[in-house]
């Protein structure tokens, strides 16, 4: 009885330090709304990754907003990650999808199909190369950094494939703001 208990423990705290230290994600959902640049009420001073319930189209039911396809309260469940099962006839997906567009336009940017639909988990931390060369014109505005060093960033940030093959290319939004926070100093 003791050889197993000292071995579950020993099991718990060997997963304990591997998937609590050393297996540790970059902070996935980020709220980017709140980083606004003065004078610039319009634009972002960052990149933006992909829609959640934390970014600047997220569900506010005081002010009966449904923000995009809301993936924190999925299926009407607050707190679970995970798409809501809009399917492609929804309505509110329709209109959700319509907002976000008429959201990146009003920054000045032509979003991709990534930038107004969710990814599988709804939480997912990285955008392609695309999504952020899409808002370069946006973060250039705001922060008065060159286009040509903002592509320089993106290539710079951009991941391979897993294993070479396995999926495509991407970049971790959070490490990407990172870096353009180091460039403005």
């Amino acid at each position: 009885m003791l050889v197993h208990l000292r071995r579950s423990l020993v099991l718990a705290v060997i997963c304990l330090v591997f998937f609590g230290f050393v297996y540790a994600s970059t902070l996935i959902g980020q709220n980017w709304a709140a980083t606004k640049c003065p004078g610039n009420p319009m634009g972002s001073c960052v990149f933006n990754g992909r829609p959640d319930d934390t970014g600047p189209y997220a569900a506010n039911p005081k002010d009966n907003v449904s923000g995009g396809d809301n993936p924190l309260v999925a299926n009407g469940v607050s707190g679970e990650s995970g798409a809501t099962n809009l399917g492609p006839h929804s309505k509110v997906l329709l209109a959700d999808t319509k907002a976000l567009v008429a959201y990146w336009h009003k920054l000045g940017v032509d979003p991709t199909p990534d930038l107004v639909t969710t990814s599988g988990s709804g939480v997912d931390p990285d955008i392609s190369a695309l999504d952020a060369t899409v808002q370069i014109p946006m973060v250039s505005k705001a922060t008065g950094i060159s286009p040509a060093r903002l592509r320089t960033l993106i290539r710079q940030q951009t991941h391979p494939a897993q294993w070479g093959f396995m999926g495509s290319s991407y970049i971790d939004v959070l490490q990407l703001n990172e870096g353009l926070a180091k460039l403005e100093k």
